[in-house]
């Protein structure tokens, strides 16, 4: 069976030598990074990567995803793997303490990710296309979406997609035709089909948040038209929990 091997004293090279990311304490986010520091995580990220995600290619090729009595089974060993990765707070290195995150230099966390990319690539894209929607939800939304989204997404209770290809143009935004037309109460009805979207179901999340791609009509049919909506599998009560 192939074997992953994390290539640390590239990384180190990049890092401390190229970037000399320990002299930049007097950057805002860098404060606490030395090269220990760097070393802990790079040794930490490494040995999660080879011995937790990088065997289970082998469940992941032969069980694959599977959609048994109305629910998409994942491969044996992803859901204890992805615990593990919420767990060990490699999620969120770059995110701010604030929001569960552990406030590191988003290089940092850039070389973490490609550890995990390489050692096991598709259990890598529901983490990263989840942390792709905190993100989101973090810079643009409401302090209601912030308040009830964020904790689940970064504690690995919910997970996230991305809701974009569609079957007659693939990724191209100005062919699009899902639509959004705002209803009175101020949410939108959503009409439309999606295709090929990573993480779309699985049982390895109690709550899975769509970033819907669609057109607002009355904005025209440009590009211009193309909003993002948060569509979540189960609807979020106002206290949290799930309707």
């Amino acid at each position: 069976m192939p074997s992953y091997q994390a290539p640390l004293a590239d990384f180190r090279f990049v890092l401390n030598d190229l970037l000399g990311l320990a002299g930049r304490a007097g950057t805002p986010g860098y404060e606490d990074v030395n090269e220990e520091l760097i070393d802990a995580v790079l040794e930490g990220a490494a040995r999660f990567s080879q011995e937790v995600w990088q065997p289970l290619n082998q469940s992941g090729d032969r069980q694959g995803c599977r959609f048994e009595n109305g629910v998409v089974r994942t491969p044996e060993g992803f859901k204890d793997a992805l615990k593990a990765y919420y767990e060990g707070g490699w999620n969120g290195l770059s995110f701010p303490a604030a929001m569960g995150g552990q406030g590191l230099p988003s290089v940092l966390s850039m070389a973490v990710n490609e550890m995990h990319v390489a050692a096991n690539l598709s259990l890598s894209t529901y983490p990263g296309l989840s942390m792709g929607v905190a993100g989101v939800i973090a810079g643009a939304g409401t302090p209601e979406m912030k308040k009830l989204y964020l904790p689940k997404l970064m504690a690995g209770d919910w997970t996230g997609t991305m809701n974009l290809t569609e079957p007659h143009c693939g990724t191209d935004l100005r062919l699009m035709r899902t639509k959004a037309e705002r209803r009175e109460d101020g949410s939108y009805a959503i009409t439309g089909t999606k295709i090929f979207i990573t993480g779309g179901d699985h049982d390895m999340a109690e709550n899975i948040v769509h970033l819907v791609l669609a057109k607002i009509p009355e904005l025209g049919d440009g590009l211009s038209a193309v909003n993002l909506f948060l569509v979540p599998k189960y609807r979020v009560n106002p206290d949290g929990s799930l309707g």
